[in-house]
């Protein structure tokens, strides 16, 4: 399926400024740069020459990141630790403008800290700063209201769960509720460890993997895939269960309809100079893929706006799509502009 010039145009003005806001495990990435040319002499590993670094949102953060760059408007709901990493996380919302009172300091915690040491395009090794208790229960009570008393002013909530216990049973249970009574869709990423908190949720979203550990199976063919999707749809009782599946693109189930929708994955290269112009370069074939960190992300920001703005889950989808094989291009955490998702959206006609 593929969405016609004068459509994406009517899509790219129907997602403006929608409200959405983001709640789940909020993280900072950073990234080490540097070059590599020699073994180290005490273990046979790389000795990376130091250049930079950088920092940016990941987690729930790089969704926020990623609805904020697609022209939302962001609320993030969050907990970090009252340290150097949760005052960058700030930072780094500030200067998206998204504002930061949803996110909660909290002393007993830490925030957490990736850290990816790269060189030469490529990954040497990630170093997890983190600790994984769930709420206390004031401050899980507190985030719940907070959410709750924004909800009257929102297209959509989006459920980030990295399981790092910002998202506990209590409140995604008593927030999906409330989203149901005043009819705000939910689109949530699961995490393997919650089975039940999710029902009732609008889409739920997640890859290959995750899927196959709810349904206590590996997904190796269509075939799989498809009687995972039909189950999960059925088990968290929501309206569309997408599944994201690498290379293979991704495959969406709706409970109004009996068959699932395949979107191929992206397998023209798109480069940056053609990006949000008509039109691609044909005699290019096969996409260059940096890194898929974050890809998954792109895939819940570009849905999420797409629901919130009221359009059919299988157009969504082919927008989701797009902005997954953007986002493998870059190198790190990376955000998509609207010129980027609907440049790439037009390139695949």
């Amino acid at each position: 399926m593929t969405i016609g010039s004068r459509k994406l145009n009517k899509l790219a003005k129907t997602l403006r400024g929608r409200r959405i806001a983001v709640a789940g495990d909020f993280m900072l990435d950073r990234y080490v740069w540097g070059s590599a040319t020699r073994l180290s002499p005490e273990a046979p590993v790389p000795v990376v020459d130091f250049m930079n670094e950088s920092q940016v949102l990941g987690g729930a953060g790089n969704v926020a990141a990623n609805l904020a760059a697609l022209g939302a408007s962001v609320i993030p709901f969050g907990v970090v630790g009252e340290d150097e990493a949760g005052r960058a996380i700030r930072g780094c919302l500030d200067a998206m403008g998204i504002p930061t009172k949803g996110i909660v300091a909290d002393a007993s915690r830490i925030t957490t800290v990736k850290t990816r040491i790269v060189a030469r395009q490529q990954q040497i090794v990630r170093v997890d700063r983190e600790r994984r208790e769930t709420l206390v229960h004031s401050l899980e009570e507190s985030l719940i209201r907070r959410i709750k008393t924004a909800l009257g002013n929102l297209d959509a909530l989006v459920i980030s769960d990295y399981d790092k216990g910002v998202v506990t049973d209590a409140l995604a249970d008593r927030v999906l509720t409330e989203c149901h009574r005043r009819k705000v869709p939910v689109l949530v990423k699961p995490k393997t460890s919650r089975l039940f908190a999710y029902r009732g949720a609008t889409v739920i979203v997640c890859n290959a993997k995750e899927a196959g550990f709810f349904v206590t199976r590996s997904l190796e063919d269509d075939e799989s895939v498809g009687q995972a999707g039909r189950a999960l749809l059925a088990h968290f009782g929501c309206s569309a269960v997408v599944i994201t599946r690498g290379a293979e693109g991704l495959n969406v189930f709706e409970d109004s309809s009996p068959d699932s929708f395949h979107v191929a994955a992206t397998s023209r290269e798109i480069s940056y100079a053609r990006v949000g112009h008509a039109g691609a370069d044909h005699s290019s074939h096969g996409r260059q893929v940096f890194d898929v960190t974050g890809a998954g992300d792109t895939v819940l920001s570009v849905l999420a706006l797409a629901v919130a703005a009221r359009i059919p889950m299988r157009e969504a989808a082919v927008l989701a799509n797009a902005g997954a094989g953007v986002v493998v291009g870059k190198l790190g955490t990376s955000t998509i502009t609207p010129d980027e998702l609907f440049g790439a959206a037009r390139a695949i006609q």
